[in-house]
């Protein structure tokens, strides 16, 4: 059974300090099994669910006031909460009460941006969680999580080709219909189109106008785009990192699909040797374990960069942690070697460490400030090193 211990124990967590707490993240991620597994353990059968795609919930909730009045259990879960945005102001108006004695656990299949309204309405009472795909810490085949991506019916489809069949019918009702649900008005094939191509430049620096001018569209549409799929959870945008030095510097951002399933089926990658001999695979694998090693370190989007510099040099993730500035390299080879790109970074950043992650079972010093790391060993690496360094 894959393992989603953290995760619950955020949720544990942010529900103890707020009264109400939101489960945000791409739609069958998880968030409704994770929801369930957590009232089921702190609030065994004393929890009411209301789900907001089925009618009868809708029915209940035309008068929410008096729906959520009448619920005598102490936990409330309220699925796909961005249905009905017009529930946060009756939240607030109950969590305020000095008589409430509920707590409120709701699931939106959209980013914090797109649910602005919670954080508005909601400001200094709420709580949010990121349920994403599974991730190397929950599952036990690494080289299938890659290939199959960590969407739960995708890993854990029975063969293959079943999971080539899910992956392809997400993309359609993504496009068709849960684009259009969160108010976007963005034809399915023009989407699509946009989608495709950018799968070629999945870990590559932005070009908006290139990409513009390949699909005879505007410069702020793909940027539109861009933004779209973003706050839907299926790009990360890596911002570039500006430091105080005389050096020019990059300043576009690197688009990375943050599901390598879903870039699998993009790029037509079927099977685990059409992976292996495409010209895109080096690309696939950096933006995995670039993934896996954000997820790791469990550090907010808006705290991650990567560097680099009209002059090659470069870095392909750097963050904060403990108080360290860490940056990581993600090479897909077996005996990646110090660089001087990397002894530049050291310099020019004050990086306290620089990690090597390549796809090996193997970690191992290359020099006081540079290792290479395994990522399937990576969670226990990076526990170890940041233990040691906060600890002084």
């Amino acid at each position: 059974m894959e393992k989603r211990i953290k995760l619950l124990d955020q949720v544990r967590s942010s529900s103890e300090v707020h009264p109400v707490c939101c489960l945000l993240g791409p739609r069958q991620a998880g968030k409704t099994t994770l929801a369930y597994m957590f009232a089921d353990k702190y609030y065994k059968d004393d929890f009411e669910v209301f789900d907001l795609e089925d009618p009868t919930s809708l029915t209940r909730l035309e008068n929410p006031v008096l729906a959520f009045g009448q619920v005598q259990k102490k936990l409330i879960v309220i699925d796909e909460i961005q249905r009905s945005p017009e529930l946060f102001p009756v939240l607030r108006v109950l969590v305020d009460d000095p008589s409430n004695k509920h707590k409120f656990l709701i699931l939106g299949s959209a980013s914090r941006d797109l649910l602005q309204q919670s954080s508005e309405t909601l400001a200094g009472r709420i709580g949010y969680v990121e349920v994403m795909p599974f991730s190397i810490e929950e599952v036990d085949d690494i080289n299938k999580l890659w290939l199959r991506g960590g969407f739960p019916r995708s890993y854990l489809a029975s063969d293959n080709d079943h999971s080539v069949i899910w992956r392809k019918n997400y993309i359609k009702t993504f496009l068709e219909q849960d684009i259009p649900s969160l108010g976007f008005q963005v034809p399915p094939m023009q989407l699509r189109r946009f989608w495709l191509m950018l799968a070629h430049y999945h870990g590559q620096i932005l070009n908006a106008s290139e990409i513009g001018r390949s699909l005879s569209i505007s410069y702020h549409t793909v940027k539109r785009y861009i933004d779209i799929l973003t706050s839907t959870f299926m790009l990360r945008t890596l911002q570039p990192w500006f430091e105080n030095i005389s050096k020019r510097q990059v300043k576009s951002p690197k688009i990375y699909f943050k599901d390598s399933g879903i870039l699998h089926t993009l790029l037509s990658v079927e099977t685990s040797d059409q992976l292996y001999n495409n010209p895109k695979v080096g690309a696939s694998w950096e933006g995995f374990a670039l993934e896996q090693v954000v997820r790791c370190l469990d550090v907010d989007s808006n705290e991650c960069f990567f560097w680099s510099t009209q002059s090659d040099a470069e870095i392909d993730l750097m963050v904060t942690k403990n108080g360290k500035r860490v940056g990581f390299e993600f090479k897909y080879g077996d005996a990646p070697k110090p660089t001087k790109s990397m002894r530049i970074a050291l310099k020019d950043l004050g990086l306290d460490f620089v990690f090597v992650i390549n796809p090996s079972d193997k970690s191992y010093l290359l020099d006081d400030k540079i290792a290479v790391c395994g990522l399937e060993r990576f969670p226990q690496i990076i526990e170890r090193y940041l233990s040691k360094r906060s600890s002084g």
